[in-house]
């Protein structure tokens, strides 16, 4: 693809394109995000514009060379086997860096791409089938019916939940989990989540590979002295990115995501990793929910949960909360310092634009 053109084999909604003003001009009528961005894509600068979600922090918008942006496509093209004439579904917003990229991918790779609504449930009343999507953790779970109609799909946004997770195993769609950040633009690692078609796996095999990633080509990892993830992606970044994910090395191209530095709990001299916690717990608990620490007197912090739920009755509330901890003792397989010291109910979590939970904003609502 040379410069500020498109692969000739690039469709878009079906439609191919003889220029790039033919094909700006259409993307009027998709979405401002979509017209917004093909602009910004086609102009002489060699940088784009892209906002951060906002989940660990104040949103921010940072830049991009469009060179690392190729780049990223081309890593994806690679490790899933995703050729021209590729089939692929957007149906997310092309506002943030995961849509923007299944624009880049189909622009570069000559991919046949159909643009969509984004919603909650993408696949419902679709009959086509397609090679290649991406989606978050929600829209997953409401496309579960109709999955078959993509054969790969990455997944990005959020974590897969426990019980989603066991649904994803008799599906024959492949589903991957995502690794990455605005700053790699997008993944830079992977997690396939089907991998047990042939067999009924334990809850322990589960959590053993629910964070198990690979990285994609021209990666490379290693640890800082806090445990923490350390990405050097030439292909993508000028800088070598120190993140803030706890992870454990496995091999010199795989790592197993432990969670973030920034949310380990110190109880009584004891860290605790409130996603691993999460991972148990969401055996037990079907509502969203998350854990966190509360400055404590004796223990320092305390491990609490946290926990959607509508505004109820104290009656209905005091049913709720012994019902889970009865879930909590039977079946979470919980560590005597994994087991909540209290139990906590919001009616609505705060999210960023993409839905993602705010943690420190939402207990901050809880505790005012």
């Amino acid at each position: 693809m040379k410069n500020n053109q498109f692969h000739i084999d690039f469709k878009l909604n079906g439609f191919s394109f003889s220029s790039v003003e033919e094909l700006v001009e259409y993307s009027k009528t998709l979405s401002s995000g979509t017209h917004q961005f093909l602009i910004e894509w086609f102009s002489i600068d060699d940088i784009i514009h892209v906002k951060t979600s906002g989940s660990t922090g104040t949103p921010k918008l940072i830049k991009l060379k469009k060179e690392f942006v190729i780049n990223s496509a081309l890593a994806t093209a690679v490790f899933f086997d995703l050729p021209e004439k590729t089939t692929a579904l957007l149906c997310m917003s092309t506002d943030y860096i995961a849509g923007k990229m299944m624009l880049v991918r189909a622009l570069v790779l000559g991919w046949h791409l159909d643009e969509i609504e984004p919603s909650s449930s993408p696949l419902k009343g679709m009959g086509k089938k397609y090679d290649f999507s991406a989606m978050v953790p929600l829209q997953l779970r409401n496309s579960l019916e109709n999955l078959q109609l993509i054969h790969k799909l990455i997944v990005g946004g959020g974590v897969v939940a426990f019980d989603l997770l066991k649904l994803l195993q008799d599906q024959s769609t492949e589903v991957y989990a995502t690794y990455g950040m605005t700053e790699t633009v997008t993944h830079i690692a992977v997690n396939q989540l089907n991998i047990f078609s042939h067999s009924t796996p334990t809850i322990n095999t589960l959590q053993k590979y629910q964070s198990h990633y690979q990285v994609l080509p021209n990666i490379s990892i290693s640890q800082d002295q806090r445990g923490c993830l350390v990405i050097n992606a030439p292909k993508v970044s000028e800088s070598v990115i120190i993140t803030n994910d706890v992870v454990e090395l496995i091999s010199d191209v795989e790592f197993k995501w432990l969670g973030r530095f920034d949310n380990v709990i110190n109880s009584g001299g004891i860290k605790l990793h409130p996603e691993e916690i999460e991972k148990k717990l969401f055996q037990v608990i079907s509502q969203r929910f998350f854990v966190a620490g509360l400055t404590d007197a004796v223990l320092g912090e305390k491990l609490v949960l946290v926990v959607e739920e509508d505004v109820i009755s104290s009656e209905a509330e005091k049913s709720l909360r012994e019902k889970l901890n009865l879930s909590l003792r039977k079946g979470a397989n919980l560590s005597k310092y994994e087991v909540p010291k209290a139990i906590y109910f919001v009616a609505k979590f705060i999210e960023t634009e993409t839905k993602k939970i705010q943690r420190n904003k939402t207990l901050d609502v809880l505790f005012k």
